[in-house]
C-alpha cells in the first residue's frame, strides 16, 4: 500500500471528472481507476492514470479508497473490498448521493475512517465546489481530505444534515446554471447572434458575474445595482423576469430537487 496512492471505484462521470482534478495534486500514475467495463476507461492510460476492472487490486495498492458507484451497487461493492480493508490504514471517501455515515458504517463489519464528501462535474477543471463531513473515526482525515479537494476548487466542511442540501446546489447547481446559459445563448440567437457567438457571450458574461461575487466578496444585488439606471434596459429585463418568475421558479427547482433527493432510500 502507498500513502500517495489512492482508488477511484466507480470512475463514471464523477469519478474521472475527480481522477483528472487530482492528477495536479497526486499525478495521474498515483490513481487507479476501476470500472467493470473496463474499455470505457481505457483511454485515460494514455494521460496516464491507472485502470482495472478489479477493484481488489486497487484498494490494496492505494490509502484513500473513492466510492463513486451508484447508491444501488454500494453493498455489493464494500461486500467485495472489505476483506483487503485495513481500518489502520485505509480511509473511505464516498461520493455517492443521498448515502449517509452511518449507512456506510452498516454495510461493514469493521469500523473505519469515512469521509462524506460531494464535489460537481468542475472538478475536471479545479474549479468545483466540495462539501464534506466525516465520522468519528476520520479525525484528522477529514481535513487532510478537505485539502484533497481544494485542489479541485473550493470547499466548506459541513454537517452531515446539510449534505443533500449542498447536493443540490453544488451537484445539481452545475446544471440549473448551464440551463441559464443555454436559456440566455437562445435569446441571444433570437436577437440576432449567431449560435456560437450568443453561447460565447453568455459563458463569459456568466464567468464574469460569478467571478465579480468571489473577488469582492459582495450580494449579488449590490453588483446588479451597478448595472441597472433609472428607465434602463437593464431593469426592463430584470423586471420582466420577476414578472414571468424567475427567482420563484429558480427557488421552487431548487426545492424539488432537494424532496426528490430526500425519497433516496439512506
Amino acid at each position: 500500500m502507498k500513502s500517495d496512492t489512492l482508488a477511484i471505484l466507480g470512475a463514471g462521470n464523477l469519478g474521472i471528472s475527480i481522477a483528472k482534478g487530482f492528477a495536479n495534486y497526486f499525478g495521474a500514475e498515483n490513481i487507479i481507476l476501476t470500472r467493470r467495463n473496463v474499455q470505457r476507461i481505457e483511454h485515460l492510460r494514455e494521460s496516464g492514470f491507472k485502470t482495472t476492472s478489479n477493484n481488489l487490486e486497487a484498494v490494496q495498492a492505494s490509502k484513500f479508497v473513492f466510492l463513486c458507484v451508484q447508491p444501488k451497487q454500494l453493498a455489493g461493492l464494500l461486500h467485495e473490498i472489505e476483506p483487503e480493508l485495513d481500518h489502520e490504514h485505509h480511509v473511505l471517501v464516498s461520493t455517492i448521493t443521498g448515502v449517509t455515515l452511518q449507512k456506510i458504517s452498516d454495510l461493514m463489519k469493521e469500523e473505519y475512517p469515512i469521509v462524506r464528501s460531494m464535489p460537481n462535474t468542475a472538478a475536471a477543471i479545479s474549479e468545483s465546489m466540495t462539501c464534506i463531513c466525516g465520522n468519528e473515526r476520520a479525525g484528522k482525515y477529514v481535513s487532510e481530505v478537505e485539502g484533497m479537494f481544494k485542489s479541485l476548487g473550493e470547499t466548506l466542511i459541513i454537517e452531515e444534515r446539510l449534505m443533500k442540501a449542498a447536493t443540490v446546489l453544488a451537484a445539481s447547481g452545475i446544471a440549473f446554471f448551464l440551463r441559464y446559459i443555454r436559456a440566455a445563448t437562445q435569446g441571444g440567437i433570437e436577437l440576432g447572434f449567431e449560435a456560437e457567438e450568443a453561447q460565447k457571450i453568455a459563458m463569459q458574461t456568466a464567468r464574469g458575474a460569478a467571478s465579480l461575487l468571489v473577488e469582492v466578496n459582495a450580494h449579488p444585488e449590490r453588483e446588479i445595482d451597478r448595472v441597472t439606471t433609472p428607465m434602463g434596459c437593464t431593469i426592463a429585463g430584470l423586471n420582466e423576469m420577476e414578472h414571468q418568475g424567475l427567482s420563484s421558479a429558480l427557488i421552487k427547482g431548487i426545492v424539488a430537487s432537494f424532496e426528490k433527493i430526500n425519497r433516496i432510500a439512506e
